[in-house]
């Protein structure tokens, strides 16, 4: 089966900056369950993705516009501190929830000077090239439940929606929750 709109598609990956330093990865932990098509992760990965299938391997460099975006200084301000709260202890590279009018946002704090504090709001990965080493491990046609809320709700990747605990009911290269589609790459290809 092939990756394209509303196919649950298992990935594992890792990420790196242009100078090759390692920011983030799957390796160690769980691989990522998304529901392609849905802007459940950046857009230059989606393209890369698109039309791949379970065993294929994907290398790729997603500029900045089609991941997090171009920095934008207007997106450098500064704030008091006592909008942080009387007791808040505020210092550069501390990361804060903020809300507003378009929802909520992680900021970065980069100076604080007397009262006065500077923060991001950029994304931490706005106007990075990102590099991807991508293996697909798994597509899946999603579950009625799935499409209709735009992401992925199990947890092993199989498509079982019933309660399985694929930790469990993991029988080598699928569950027992009793999906046809249930294959290479389900429960963290246990």
């Amino acid at each position: 089966m092939n990756i394209q709109k509303d196919k649950v598609v298992t990935i594992d990956y890792s990420l790196r900056d242009a100078a090759g330093k390692l920011l983030d990865s799957s390796d160690g932990s769980e691989p990522l369950i998304y529901l392609h098509g849905n802007d459940n992760i950046i857009p230059g990965l989606e393209k890369h993705l698109e039309g791949k299938q379970a065993g294929d391997a994907v290398d790729c460099v997603v500029p900045a516009a089609e991941g997090y975006g171009e920095r934008d200084e207007s997106l450098v301000f500064k704030v008091s501190k006592k909008d942080f709260g009387d007791k808040a202890e505020v210092a550069p590279g501390m990361q804060f929830e903020a809300h507003g009018d378009e929802g909520s946002q992680i900021v970065t704090v980069v100076n604080v000077d007397g009262d006065e504090v500077t923060i991001d709001a950029n994304h931490p990965l706005a106007g990075e090239a990102l590099h991807f080493a991508v293996k697909v491990l798994n597509v899946r046609e999603p579950t009625a439940e799935e499409l209709e809320h735009g992401h992925v709700h199990s947890g092993c990747g199989c498509g079982c929606d019933d309660g399985c605990d694929c930790e469990d009911g993991c029988a080598g290269d699928g569950c027992d929750c009793g999906e046809e589609e249930c294959g290479e790459g389900c429960c963290g290809d246990k």
